[in-house]
């Protein structure tokens, strides 16, 4: 297996595909054994409610996600709930990145560079997990490769009107999804100096930017009232500090090694396009001081119908290409600046999540392309005809490194636990007439998502249910309040944390629902099911009353 060279010439097909591979990736074991975590079980049980019940439970919890969660309950409206209408979404917006990730590297420094690029975001581990994820992050990535693609084209002068108006509405619906998708900004700003971008279009990129910024304002402001909700997230610590250095000296690499090789393949080997003898970035010259074809503007065929670099039929390019940065200066800082941007706030709040900036890796992959683009330079110096197998090896190479790790991540137990097993089991071991008890209050998403598991049964410590009380979990009523309501039951179902997923009681109702299970009851059956517990409690006899 080769690279056709007629491929290498049409744009189009570098970004398909990218995104052909990365949808069979996401569709590839999808329904992880019809598993749902806890996660995926908020969207899950949100996308239920009606539109009026969503935007009441926003205003107390959730607001981040209000763009997503209005989209996710369109969704299930219309297609029904299950994990294939649940992970698609994400599935689908990886792929829509994977192709501006191609496309992005194809026109900075040539096919192949676009194509490794492409073909390396999917199979990053991160991006394997969260493409088969129910929450937003792959659609803010999504959203931040659109944005950096309308740079790329308005850096290398195609910019119109409409073009900044659509980086503006890109970044926009990415600050709404989540606005910590914003440091996107920044990293932009980095790459429009490196690249010395004219006056005129930081000026217009500043007015687009700014608009983008005041629209997701409201929302980050709104957010701040309701930080309590990431409360769980560790201080940050010199240990999580390893995984971003790891990141950022690989793309450091990728950054450096792509420059030295003029930043990549500009089109197929044996089309006398080859990279060895060009240097420097954008619109690029050979030795011979001729222009390279195959990184300006238009289609590359020309250029070979024209004749190879160095003869006199070299095809200037259409129009200027102003500013046009190098893959270094797109990918470095897309990757960088989020990843210390985000420890940079968590100097000040604890927010230091992988996932809040998955968009980052788009950088990543960019460099990972110009690694590749160096290799195929490396091999086409020797022979050109290998040169076209380098590409399918090293992705072949990477498939069979990864397997371990893809088969993981798309296996139940790449989730700390299952709402849907642990629903079944539920539903297995109920009695009509059974309270059922849930600790802490947010494992009742078990029930949530799957309420027919619970038909029969009675919820005996909630006052309010979610859709009345505008919450994610419901309003439980006072500890005397649950106490009275356990010892009037015979029967007691517990949903719970398994051991070793399960943090310390906390709450008084929390230790009273404890308390009374363990003086009042007897265990009769007690069972782990993918990370979450599920026992069955019998009253004791009372000794005189009780």
């Amino acid at each position: 297996m080769t690279c056709d060279p007629r491929v290498l010439r049409r744009p189009l097909l570098v970004g398909l595909i990218p995104a052909v591979w990365t949808v069979v990736l996401g569709l590839w074991g999808l329904s992880r054994q019809n598993s749902v975590w806890r996660d995926e079980a908020a969207t899950w049980q949100v996308a239920r409610r009606s539109t009026g019940d969503i935007v009441r439970m926003l205003e107390h919890v959730d607001v981040v996600h209000s763009l997503y969660y209005l989209c996710m309950h369109g969704l299930f409206a219309g297609f029904g709930p299950s994990t294939t209408v649940l992970r698609l979404p994400s599935v689908l917006a990886v792929a829509a990145a994977a192709a501006c990730v191609a496309l992005i590297g194809h026109r900075l420094a040539g096919a192949y560079v676009g194509l490794g690029a492409g073909l390396a975001l999917g199979l990053l581990p991160a991006v394997q997990f969260y493409l088969q994820e129910g929450r937003p992050y792959a659609l803010v990535a999504a959203g931040s490769a659109v944005s950096t693609l309308l740079l790329v084209n308005a850096l290398r002068g195609r910019a119109r009107k409409r073009t900044w108006a659509a980086y503006a509405c890109a970044v926009l619906v990415c600050g709404w999804l989540n606005w910590l998708a914003l440091l996107i900004l920044p990293a932009h700003l980095i790459t429009l100096l490196w690249s010395r971008a004219p006056r005129g279009v930081r000026v217009r990129w500043a007015v687009a930017a700014g608009a983008a910024t005041a629209g997701v304002l409201p929302l980050a402001l709104f957010s701040l009232d309701q930080s309590g909700q990431v409360s769980w997230v560790p201080p940050l610590t010199w240990h999580m500090m390893i995984g971003p250095a790891i990141l950022l000296a690989i793309g450091g690499l990728g950054g450096l090694l792509g420059r030295r090789a003029g930043t990549g393949t500009g089109t197929a080997p044996g089309t006398g396009m080859g990279t060895a003898e060009r240097t420097g970035v954008g619109g690029r010259t050979d030795r011979t001081g001729r222009a390279d074809r195959t990184d300006l503007a238009g289609p590359p065929d020309l250029a070979n119908r024209a004749g190879r670099p160095g003869s006199a039929g070299t095809v200037e390019p259409p129009g200027p290409v102003t500013g046009s940065p190098s893959v270094a200066a797109v990918g470095l800082p897309l990757l960088a600046v989020p990843q210390l941007g985000l420890i940079g706030l968590s100097l000040v709040k604890p927010l230091f999540v992988d996932r809040y900036i998955l968009f980052s890796l788009l950088g990543l992959a960019l460099l990972i392309g110009a690694l590749i683009g160096r290799a195929v330079d490396e091999v086409a110096r020797r022979s050109r005809p290998a040169a076209r197998c380098v590409l399918p090896v090293l992705v072949a190479v990477a498939l069979v490194a990864l397997l371990p790790q893809s088969l993981a991540k798309r296996s139940p137990a790449s989730r700390v636990d299952d709402v849907l097993a642990a629903a079944e089991r539920t539903r297995q071991l109920k009695h009509d007439g059974d309270g059922v008890l849930f600790i802490p209050a947010a494992r009742r998403d078990t029930w949530l998502v799957t309420p027919d598991a619970f038909t029969g049964t009675r919820d005996i410590a909630l006052a309010e249910t979610p859709d009345e009380s505008g919450t994610l979990k419901g309003v439980e009523a006072s500890p005397a309040r649950v106490r009275a309501a356990m010892l009037a039951q015979r029967r007691i179902l517990l949903v719970t944390d398994a051991t070793g997923v399960a943090r310390p009681t906390r709450g008084r109702r929390d230790r009273t629902k404890a308390e009374v299970l363990a003086t009042h009851f007897t265990l009769v059956s007690d069972e782990r099911i993918r990370g979450r517990r599920v026992a069955v409690y019998e009253r004791l006899a009372p000794a005189g009353g009780g």
